[in-house]
């Protein structure tokens, strides 16, 4: 029993890893997006990159694909229409908002994760859990939000793609475990491409990045943030659950930021810092579990502990 349970810890540790560089990668999405929006349009923007992202994964994976089964392209497509859709609306909602409320808003996700998982299970997520989304939510509030919050078309729209991207984690939840994840990710990529290819030509101009600061954006967006970053998040959420995985989301727009320093010279105020500093403890609180005090712990009623040796469940 002992080595199973330390297995399994293994198994979730190396799926938190996987979604924590994820999500390092996707904090340096919105610089490659303002770069690549000068040049070309919203729908334009998406085909490119994930239709860029699905080659790479393509060329790696060509035999995993050959011998996928029907139900894996299901799920593949369920998951890329929901993919495509997510990033639709932050990709509109990113040009008609400023950059901090688009990332508090998107963020969103951490909150819609746990609230459509509690409506579809009814029940609620359990202490623990509660208390570390609430203090990451308010950090994520303190690191983005400089100004008082108004409500404008992008700030909808950022919060429609919050709401569609948090869907899209409990839907990847549901069919990562039971398919492969390397096929199913290749696929999601393949049917996002697309959707964004034909959305494209239906309602926009196509055109080609016509700078050398585009083409690098395009392609730091299709084979790093899309590719590489959504092919890790499939291979963690066989081991993790989607409100783990939004938890681990939430701290994007904490490596925005370090991105925007790094590379554009931007700085945190304190107000920053302190956001910074409580989301990483509000992901800490799920990691370390503290012993509970003496005077708190509770026996279980005697019918109870029977009741459950005896392997009688409730209704």
């Amino acid at each position: 029993m002992n080595g199973v349970q330390v297995n399994q810890g293994q198994t979730t540790r190396r799926a938190d890893i996987q979604m924590l560089l994820a999500t390092v990668i996707w904090g340096s999405s919105y610089l490659f997006m303002k770069s690549g929006l000068e040049s070309m349009q919203e729908l334009n923007l998406v085909a490119f990159r994930f239709g860029i992202a699905f080659i790479a994964a393509g060329l790696l994976f060509h035999r995993r694909l050959f011998n996928m089964d029907r139900r894996t392209l299901v799920a593949g497509a369920i998951m890329g229409t929901a993919l495509f859709a997510a990033f639709v609306f932050i990709t509109y909602g990113v040009q008609r908002t400023t950059t901090s409320q688009a990332g508090f808003l998107i963020s969103l996700a951490v909150i819609f994760v746990p609230i459509l998982t509690t409506i579809q299970h009814r029940r609620m997520p359990d202490k623990r859990l509660t208390l570390s989304i609430l203090v990451a939510v308010t950090g994520l509030g303190l690191l983005t939000l400089q100004h008082q919050l108004s409500m404008h078309m992008g700030d909808i729209l950022c919060i429609l793609a919050a709401l569609v991207y948090a869907i899209y984690i409990m839907i990847a939840g549901k069919f990562t475990p039971k398919h492969d994840p390397l096929t199913l990710g290749t696929v999601q990529l393949g049917v996002a491409a697309m959707w964004g290819i034909a959305a494209t030509f239906m309602l926009e101009t196509p055109r080609m990045p016509d700078t050398a600061e585009s083409w690098a954006a395009i392609l730091g967006l299709g084979v790093l943030c899309s590719g590489l970053g959504y092919i890790l998040q499939t291979l963690a959420q066989r081991h993790a659950s989607p409100t783990r995985t939004s938890l681990i989301f939430s701290l994007e727009p904490l490596f925005a930021a370090a991105f925007a320093f790094t590379f554009q010279g931007e700085s945190l105020t304190l107000q920053g810092y302190a956001g910074a500093a409580l989301m990483l403890v509000g992901v800490l609180i799920t990691e370390i579990k503290l012993p509970q005090p003496i005077f708190w712990r509770r026996k279980r009623p005697v019918l109870q502990s029977e009741l459950g040796d005896q392997g009688v469940s409730g209704v």
